[in-house]
């Protein structure tokens, strides 16, 4: 008796450390035992409203309703402000790789930005969650195995104005357009998607970031007689260009003033008066059910303001990315960009997914800025004229020239 009682503490003693190994193992798939997150955006620039503190502060309010660790262990926010400049955010984002132990890095505002802090990533084998940037280019050419692509590309927010506006006639178009990476990118769509509804581009102009009087290029739009002056910029140029347009009367008369990027943070700025009536794209809009409502009243008490669809994002993709670590396992890069390809997006109660070649797909909603009349209480900025599903509002896979997913 007394040897089988030593026989079976022994074989229990085994089985506890075999237990013991094997969640000690599991434990140490999160390396340095910690996730960190780093929010790499445009913090004091023309970007900030859009992005900015209110990028981080998304990110830390979905680790909160994540809670706070992933595999038994904590979850870190870092951010800092690579000033809308791709040295100062490669310099940042190669700090936080090699030194920090930084795991993924969200936000990225501007292309050109995102698209050098990609190529980084890839080598460093870190995950990026893009939610400030619109090139195609970011699942195209350059794409990586560790980036997804959340805000809406140049591909969907030219698709959603420009098809719906053409149904209501008008064939000529001018493009007033950022001379950067950005720009380009929505130029090119945008001609293209013009060619598809049978229009015309009649003009283009193109000016540098920041540049705050943007009455000539303007002038020169209204003086072609295109039917439709396209703003394919963001931020305060975007918002400069608004507003100076209605100085000139431009948009009011046969001509119509459309936008691709312009955030409730900008109908804000420029008031319903200004802005009425100009039609834009968007996958969020505070007010489109409870669950988006939820999230940006939080926002709004933090603010006091309501968040762009690129912070709404930031929220989005943080929570995406730990349910993915924790279902992985680890927090080994490939594989948790794996099991984030596999895992349906859960896009404030609406069903997303992640694309082999890292584009996020969930529907766009055409919006009109709703007159001062409209307008019921505090933000009530929009109204929704149509709705493009996420399955075809996005360059289909079959055109992509992304390494990963070409034959």
């Amino acid at each position: 008796m007394e040897l089988a009682s030593k026989l079976v503490a022994g074989f229990c003693a085994i089985a506890l450390v075999g237990t013991s190994a094997a969640f000690t193992g599991a434990v140490a798939q999160v390396s340095d035992d910690v996730v960190k997150i780093g929010v790499l955006g445009d913090e004091s620039g023309p970007f900030s409203d859009s992005g900015g503190l209110g990028n981080v502060f998304a990110v830390e309010t979905a680790v909160a309703d994540f809670g706070g660790s992933v595999l038994g262990k904590p979850i870190e926010v870092v951010h800092a402000d690579h000033q809308n400049k791709p040295d100062v955010a490669v310099a940042v984002a190669r700090k936080w790789f090699e030194a920090d132990h930084v795991d993924t890095a969200v936000g990225l505002t501007l292309s050109s930005v995102a698209l050098a802090v990609q190529k980084l990533a890839t080598d460093f084998k870190r995950t990026v969650l893009i939610t400030g940037a619109s090139s195609t280019e970011l699942t195209g050419k350059a794409c990586s195995p560790y980036g997804s692509h959340w805000l809406e590309d140049s591909y969907a927010l030219t698709a959603g104005v420009i098809k719906v506006v053409a149904k209501a006639g008008g064939k000529t178009w001018f493009f007033i357009t950022l001379d950067n990476a950005f720009g380009t990118a929505m130029l090119n769509d945008g001609s293209r998607m013009v060619d598809q509804v049978g229009g015309k581009v009649v003009g283009v102009v193109r000016h540098p970031l920041g540049q705050s009087d943007l009455s000539s290029f303007l002038l020169q739009a209204a003086t072609s007689k295109a039917d439709y002056i396209a703003l394919a910029n963001v931020g305060l140029d975007t918002t400069n260009a608004v507003k100076q347009a209605k100085e000139f009367g431009i948009g009011e008369g046969a001509q119509h003033l459309v936008t691709f990027t312009f955030f409730v943070t900008d109908i804000h700025a420029v008031g319903l008066q200004v802005a009425q009536n100009l039609t834009l794209p968007s996958g969020f809009y505070w007010d489109q059910n409870e669950s988006t409502r939820a999230f940006s009243n939080r926002f709004l008490g933090k603010f006091g303001r309501m968040p762009t669809n690129a912070q709404a994002l930031s929220y989005a993709a943080t929570l995406h990315y730990l349910k993915a670590v924790r279902a992985a396992g680890t927090d080994e890069t490939a594989q948790v960009n794996r099991k984030m390809r596999e895992l349906p997006v859960d896009f404030f109660g609406t069903v997303g997914s992640i694309r082999p070649d890292g584009r996020v797909t969930y529907d766009i909603t055409t919006y009109r800025v709703k007159t001062p009349a409209e307008s019921k209480y505090p933000w009530d900025y929009l109204t929704a004229i149509d709705v493009v599903p996420g399955q075809s509002a996005f360059r289909p896979l079959s055109e992509s020239q992304c390494p990963l997913v070409m034959k």
